[in-house]
C-alpha cells in the first residue's frame, strides 16, 4: 500500500476568507443604482479553497474527472473505445482513477470510475480497463509524482496535426500557452500496450533543460496528450492544445502563417500559460455541466 502523503494544494491556498465573507460597503445613487463605496480594480479571481482533507480532495478529483469525460464528449473527443483521462488518488499515490473501457464519455459518472494500482490491477470497480490507458498513464504517474492528471484521446485535429511530425508554432495568443511547453514524441510503434512505450512517452514530458515537465505532447501519427497538476488544468489544456492544432491547420491551409516572434511568444506564455487560468476555464464548463447533468456526481 502506498504511503499517505499530504494533499498538495498549496498552489491554490486561500487566506482571505474573512475579507471575502465580509459585506462590502455600498453607495446608492439618486436613481437607486447601488455602487461599491470604495471601488477597487480586481482583475483576477479569489484563490480556490484549500482541501486539506484527503476525502474532500479525492471527491473533488473524482467529480472533475467524471465531468472532464462529459466535456470531452461535448467537444467530439469520443471516438470509439479510444481515450482516457486519469487522476492520481491523493491517499494511495501510486493508484489512479480512470474511465472503464466501453462506457461512452457522455455517460460516465463518478461511480463508474475505476481505481487502478501500479500493477494494472483494478482495486475498485469491476469493468474492463483499457490496456493502453494503463501502459501510458501508469508510466506518467510513476515518473512524475508532481503530476495529478493526464489526458489522451483520438481527437480529430490533434490526430491530423500529429501526422506532420512537428511541433506547433506560436501563431496566436492562445497557442503561446504551449510555446516551449509542449514536445514531439516521434516513435510510433502501434497501439500503446507495452510498458516501455509508456515510459518513453513519460520521458517525452521532461523539459530539455530539466526544469520540470511540459504540459502537452504530440504523439506522432497518434494524437495529443496533456498532463498537469490538477484534473481541471489537464483537461482544459487538452481542449486548448486541440484548438491550437485546429487553428494552425486552418491557417496553413489558407496561406503562409506569420508566427509570433520568440521573445513575444515567451512573454505571452508567462501571461496565459499557467494552471490557474486553465483551472477557471474548466470550472466555467463544469458549473454548467453539473446543472444540466447532475447524475454525473452519482
Amino acid at each position: 500500500m502506498a504511503a499517505v502523503l499530504p494533499v498538495n494544494t498549496t498552489a491554490f491556498a486561500r487566506n482571505d476568507d474573512v475579507a471575502h465573507n465580509t459585506p462590502h460597503p455600498t453607495h446608492t445613487t439618486p436613481t437607486g443604482l447601488v455602487l461599491n463605496a470604495a471601488p477597487q480594480q480586481r482583475f483576477w479571481f479569489d484563490a480556490p479553497p484549500v482541501r486539506s482533507d484527503v476525502l474532500a480532495e479525492r471527491r473533488h478529483r473524482q467529480t472533475r474527472l467524471a465531468a472532464a469525460f462529459r466535456i470531452f464528449a461535448r467537444h467530439g473527443f469520443d471516438l470509439g473505445l479510444a481515450g482516457h483521462i486519469t487522476a492520481r488518488d491523493p491517499e494511495l499515490t501510486d493508484h489512479f482513477w480512470v474511465n472503464p473501457l466501453g462506457v461512452h464519455f457522455s455517460r460516465i459518472k463518478v461511480s463508474d470510475l475505476l481505481l487502478v494500482n501500479s500493477k494494472g490491477e483494478t482495486v475498485i470497480g469491476d469493468r474492463p480497463l483499457n490496456k493502453a490507458a494503463f501502459a501510458i498513464h501508469a508510466a506518467i504517474h510513476e515518473a512524475h509524482p508532481h503530476l495529478v492528471a493526464a489526458a489522451h484521446t483520438h481527437s480529430t485535429y490533434g490526430k491530423a496535426w500529429s501526422t506532420l511530425g512537428r511541433a506547433l508554432d506560436p501563431l496566436t495568443q492562445d497557442s503561446c500557452g504551449f510555446f516551449e511547453d509542449h514536445a514531439l514524441f516521434d516513435d510510433f510503434t502501434g497501439m500503446v500496450v507495452d510498458d516501455s512505450e509508456g515510459q518513453r512517452i513519460a520521458h517525452a514530458l521532461n523539459k530539455p533543460n530539466g526544469s520540470g515537465t511540459v504540459k502537452g505532447v504530440i504523439l506522432k501519427n497518434h494524437g495529443i496528450l496533456t498532463a498537469g497538476p490538477t484534473v481541471e488544468a489537464t483537461a482544459w489544456w487538452y481542449i486548448a492544445l486541440e484548438n491550437a492544432a485546429h487553428t494552425q491547420l486552418l491557417a496553413e491551409a489558407a496561406g503562409t502563417p506569420q508566427p509570433i516572434d520568440e521573445a513575444t511568444a515567451r512573454h505571452t506564455h508567462s501571461q496565459v500559460g499557467g494552471p490557474e487560468g486553465a483551472l477557471y476555464s474548466f470550472e466555467s464548463l463544469f458549473e454548467g455541466l453539473v446543472e444540466a447533468e447532475p447524475d454525473l456526481l452519482d
